[in-house]
């Protein structure tokens, strides 16, 4: 049934997107100039999950790789590599220049000098989980690089821009916004539509069942992929020539469950003590929280960092808060 496993993956990136050619359109007018030798704004994209915006992004800067031969990029995923080395690093390795770099000796500086010295063609830099980082400054150093243009990505602008410094905050103000909204019903049959054509048999997946896993999956491009995905290995085991609508419905809770193990397993250190400390207690308020967390670390972050980042579990859906300040509480989200 399945003929290219691939195209089942969220991480594909096709050869046509559908329902945001909007958005395509803006940040491919927003990173022009740099293929002209200019400077271009950075482009802050921004929504909830599962909506499209690493794949816009990724798919924008291939398309225009196709038409400037020295155009390179370099794709990080701050979540995994949040401090300031890792994500340097990261940047260095999209243009070849870390074979003699050392994790343990290397000072941080070198890394951005170098940066600095061998970005000579038009580079673009996408930073996604941008609001992860660690030190939020490495944004105005590569923002100061000449040829260097960011793509930055996050759930929302709060999240990065609430707590920047003047300086900074006022280099990225003028930043180039565009928003991402969940997908509607027909956004997502269209996005399955394609997956289907492309990674399965014919008559593998009827209309009706395209639309039954949009409406499951409620605007998320990555959870309705997922259930596809699930479906289709669980067809061909069973050696089916379709796929039912009860294994898409059985496939539904099998996808929540793989999104979230997916989500803990990236969470960072300090990240995954709240998170376990909220598995130990059925609710729990922010001060005592942060009490417990306090005594299981080392070098335990700010108040306000530990907040942002309770939010950032929240945006994931692994934990849920109710009530205001004081009254808050926090509990762990179960799958349903």
């Amino acid at each position: 049934m399945i003929l290219d496993a691939r195209v089942l993956q969220p991480e594909f990136i096709p050869q046509e997107v559908k329902h945001r050619s909007a958005e395509v359109g803006h940040l491919s007018d927003t990173l022009r100039p740099v293929m002209d030798g200019n400077h271009a704004e950075t482009s802050f994209l921004y929504g909830p999950s599962g909506t499209g915006k690493t794949c816009i992004a990724q798919y924008t800067v291939e398309r225009l790789r196709e038409n400037t031969f020295d155009l390179t990029h370099q794709y990080v995923n701050c979540w995994e590599d949040y401090t300031r080395f890792k994500t340097l690093y990261r940047i260095l390795d999209g243009i070849s220049s870390t074979v003699d770099i050392h994790r343990k000796s290397t000072p941080k500086d070198e890394l951005l000098e170098r940066l600095r010295r061998n970005v000579d063609d038009p580079y673009i830099v996408i930073l996604d989980e941008v609001d992860q980082l660690e030190d939020k400054s490495l944004l105005y150093d590569l923002y100061r690089i000449p040829n260097l243009a960011m793509i930055l990505i996050a759930n929302r602008e709060e999240d990065v821009f609430a707590h920047l410094d003047d300086r900074l905050n006022s280099r990225l103000s003028s930043s180039v916004r565009i928003r991402f909204g969940r997908y509607n019903l027909t956004g997502l049959t269209a996005i399955l539509e394609d997956r289907v054509h492309w990674g399965l048999v014919d008559g593998a997946l009827d209309q009706e069942g395209m639309e039954l896993i949009a409406d499951k999956a409620a605007g998320d491009a990555r959870k309705a992929i997922g259930i596809l995905r699930n479906a289709a290995q669980t067809a061909s085991y069973n050696n089916l020539d379709a796929i039912p609508h009860s294994v898409i419905e059985d496939s539904v809770s099998e996808t929540k469950s793989e999104i979230q193990q997916k989500t803990i397993d990236k969470l960072t250190d300090d990240q995954r003590v709240l998170y376990e400390i909220l598995t130990e207690d059925e609710e729990i308020d922010p001060a005592t929280l942060y009490d417990q967390y306090t005594d299981r670390v080392d070098d335990a972050k700010s108040k306000r960092m530990v907040r942002n980042y309770l939010a950032k579990l929240e945006h994931y859906n692994l934990i849920v808060s109710e009530g205001q300040t004081k009254g808050r509480i926090y509990r762990l989200k179960r799958v349903c």
